[in-house]
């Protein structure tokens, strides 16, 4: 066992004259279930003992780049394209299942990820939405909402039928500066 938490224990007692309070670090304390431990705080020790590592933490400079728009903006009808292409192959010949749907949501939407991150248009988030439902005559209303700049962000989406399923994909451009 490490003698540091007596050492703390006599650092204190001899600094402030006493004994630490009770919920200082260092100390044992009583959990709720009777059993002892010891609370040790890192970082106190390492401010104490002056132990710093500034070879660890190395940080990278960024310059600023200025840029306040796209270079290049998301090409809305290429986006559409590959979200019909991609519902349209796993969705033509499937009935409705529960537990399949729920896989297939999320197999599809990974598949128009990385679609749409090869289209490699810089500094934008993708966000892409699935939902497949089952027809049952019934209306769906869906709807998102979130924070827009109208003149870098834009979204496109595609819905898809067959005779048993629907299959809705909404993909979000949002521009990172």
């Amino acid at each position: 066992m490490s003698e540091l938490p007596q050492l703390k224990t006599l650092k204190w007692e001899t600094e402030v004259g006493g004994v630490p309070p009770e919920g200082s670090h260092g100390l044992r304390g009583k959990e709720t279930t009777g059993r002892t431990k010891d609370s040790v705080s890192t970082a106190s020790y390492s401010d104490e003992l002056a132990h710093h590592d500034d070879n660890a933490r190395m940080t990278t400079t960024m310059e600023n780049t200025y840029q306040l728009g796209p270079s290049k903006r998301i090409p809305v009808p290429a986006v559409t394209e590959i979200l019909k292409d991609v519902l349209t192959s796993y969705l033509q010949l499937e009935k409705y299942e529960v537990e399949w749907s729920r896989k297939m949501t999320k197999t599809i939407c990974e598949v128009i990820k990385s679609r749409v991150k090869e289209l490699m248009i810089p500094r934008y988030k993708i966000v892409v939405l699935v939902t497949i439902g089952q027809l049952t005559g019934e209306s769906m209303l869906i709807s998102s909402r979130c924070l827009w700049d109208a003149s870098n962000d834009t979204f496109a989406s595609y819905s898809f039928k067959n005779s048993s399923l629907f299959g809705l994909a909404t993909v979000y451009a949002v521009y990172f500066e």
